[in-house]
């Protein structure tokens, strides 16, 4: 047998070991915690040898900020696939919006804020995923502008798409220790309307909701 024919099966190997690796690690963040995804664990579960590991992602940091990249690649490509079905009009950036939350209450952004808090304290951590989110909050703005259908060179858009993505990732924060949904849906609903203002060109000002007990409360 050749070199050559040897090679493809032991690459395919290898990244189907990567995959699972992956996929076990983010698995471990949400269910055990950052404390609880060690390497030896993710190994266990993944169905992968304590070497092979160690081959692939030498240490933990390097393991959980590829993990969590490769999760943010793949829901990436998912928001793009899925918002090939939206419907053009007013009723798209509604949509939008609701997209974008999923990606603030699943898997990817609960393993992503075990890493935010971890790396407070954790030099090593810190200085692996620093870089790996200003990647990540480049590539999820410039695909809500790209799912808008917005110009950033309009003064006030760029910001408002950022405010968005700041009031998602909030809400997201919020949902964690208790069912907020309510709290949410009206929230985002107010948001919406004034998001449709500020990006439509020649608009006015945005509507000035009426106060309801949710906002009284505020």
């Amino acid at each position: 047998m050749s070199t050559a024919s040897t090679r493809v099966p032991q690459q395919e190997r290898s990244r189907a070991t990567r995959a699972r690796l992956l996929e076990a690690t983010v698995d471990c963040l949400v269910e055990y915690g950052w404390s609880g995804t060690t390497t030896t664990v993710v190994a266990a579960r993944a169905g992968v040898s304590r070497g092979a590991q160690l081959h692939h992602y030498p240490t933990r940091a390097a393991l959980v900020t590829a993990a969590v990249a490769h999760l943010a690649d793949r829901r990436a490509a998912e928001l793009r696939t899925e918002a090939e079905a939206l419907p053009a009009g007013p009723q798209r950036l509604d949509r939008v919006v609701d997209l974008l939350g999923v990606a603030f209450t699943g898997p990817l952004f609960v393993a992503a804020l075990e890493l935010w808090v971890a790396a407070r304290t954790d030099a090593e951590l810190r200085r692996a995923l620093v870089p790996l989110e200003a990647r990540v909050g480049r590539e999820m703005h410039r695909l809500t502008v790209a799912l808008l259908g917005v110009d950033e060179r309009r003064p006030g858009v760029r910001e408002a798409v950022q405010a968005t993505l700041d009031l998602l990732r909030g809400l997201g924060v919020a949902n964690l220790l208790n069912d907020d949904s309510a709290r949410r849906t009206a929230l985002l609903h107010t948001w919406k309307r004034q998001l449709a203002a500020l990006l439509t060109p020649d608009a006015g000002p945005p509507e000035r909701a009426t106060p309801g007990p949710e906002r009284d409360r505020q």
